[in-house]
Formats: C-alpha cells, sequence, structure tokens
C-alpha cells in the first residue's frame, strides 16, 4: 500500500466547548487519566520544541514529571541542546499526542528554571539506575561508542559505591507556563474538533468584569 493511501476515519469521540473545562491545565490533566486508564504505552511522553535566537528549530521526547495550575514539568541535563537553547530563547512548544484516543494537545508557553530545592527533591525519588546515568551522559555532546558510554555508567556505580548518588550540578529541570493551549480530538470526514485556550493579560482578563472571570479565552478552530 502507498503511504498516500494510508488512512483511516476517526469515529472515536466529538468536542464542544460545553465539554471542556474552564481551566485548561484541569482538562489537560482529564485527558491524561483517560491515557493512562486506556493502558496506552507511554502516555506521559511529549515532544519539546525549541529554538536558536536566529530561528532554528529542534525537538525531541522527553516525560512529564508533573502539571498544575502553574504549568507543565520536565527534567533534563542542563547541558543539552534543549537546555542550551531555553537558555537563550524560552519561548517553547510541547506536543502530546494519544493516537488511540484520537487526541492530541499543543501547548505553547514559556519555560522557566525550577529551583534547586524542587529539582533535589524529584532527584532523590527517582530510580539509582536514573541517579546513575544522569550522572553518566553528558546529553548531546558526541561520543566514541556505545561502550565507553557502558564504561562511564560502570565509573559512576564505583564512585558512589552503596551511598547515596547527590544532585548533579548540570541536572535541572524546567516548568512550561502556558500561553495557548490546544485540544484537538478527531472528527469523522476530517472534520476534526479543535478548541483552543488562550491566555488573556490582567487587564484583558478582569476588565471590570468581576475577580472571578476566567483568565482563558476559549474559542473553536477551523480542522
Amino acid at each position: 500500500m502507498s503511504i498516500q493511501d494510508n488512512r483511516r476515519e476517526y469515529r472515536y469521540a466529538s468536542m464542544t466547548r460545553a465539554s471542556l473545562l474552564a481551566d485548561p491545565t484541569t482538562q489537560f490533566n482529564l485527558w491524561l487519566k483517560d491515557a493512562i486508564a486506556a493502558d496506552l504505552p507511554d502516555p506521559t511522553a511529549m515532544s519539546v520544541a525549541t529554538a536558536t535566537l536566529d530561528g532554528r528549530p529542534s525537538q525531541r521526547m522527553v516525560l512529564l514529571k508533573g502539571c498544575d495550575a502553574g504549568g507543565f514539568i520536565f527534567y533534563t541535563n542542563l547541558g543539552s541542546r534543549k537546555a542550551t537553547e531555553l537558555a537563550s530563547n524560552a519561548h517553547t512548544s510541547l506536543h502530546f499526542c494519544w493516537l488511540a484516543l484520537e487526541r492530541q494537545v499543543i501547548v505553547d508557553g514559556c519555560a522557566m528554571p525550577l529551583s534547586r530545592d524542587v529539582v533535589a527533591e524529584y532527584f532523590r525519588k527517582r530510580p539509582r539506575a536514573s541517579q546513575i546515568a544522569a550522572w553518566t551522559s553528558q546529553q548531546s555532546t558526541p561520543i566514541a561508542s556505545r561502550q565507553t558510554l557502558e564504561l562511564q555508567y560502570q565509573a559512576v556505580i564505583e564512585r558512589f559505591g552503596g551511598g547515596d548518588i547527590p544532585l548533579p550540578d548540570f541536572w535541572g529541570g524546567y516548568r512550561v507556563t502556558p500561553r495557548i493551549v490546544e485540544f484537538w480530538q478527531g472528527g469523522e470526514h476530517r472534520l476534526h474538533d479543535r478548541l483552543r485556550y488562550s491566555r488573556q493579560d490582567d487587564e484583558a482578563s478582569t476588565g471590570g468584569k468581576g475577580e472571578n472571570q476566567s483568565p482563558w479565552q476559549l474559542e473553536r478552530l477551523s480542522p
């Protein structure tokens, strides 16, 4: 079969304004729970897109480690390409794709470094093998061979023995504060449902309409 003929209809569900909650992070967590309940592989996997100051983009898959009203959290090596680019250009885009549920979520926002206390608390909870791997890899830098990497891993094991493994200075995390969150639900005949939350500034979100006015504007997009 030609890849041009590889297609299917989307009939899993539909989405309306009335079906969505007022806050996009609360709605996201509801969809994430659905993905976990459906026993999808790696339901917390997301693509993180970054760009250099001159506009050259890059992306990679990482695992989401938290989502609340403040934003979306992930951890990484601070010497990695993503961290280097975020240091000069904090704008980023996250993409979650749960194709078995015919759903996608796109988040546009700014990534700010987490405090060292928050990073240290999370690092202590990681499996020991993951802690060792964090010390082993100088992420995104060239390496001679797979054997070199495995030897470095063994060297870290010997370095720390059976003791606690401290947080590396070069390892940290980010919180992406969303500005735009788009929810996509596949629709029959390619008439997909796309609903986008856009965060309004303080003046626009209050505007004399009362303290309970939502800071989010919700609108439907053409598929």
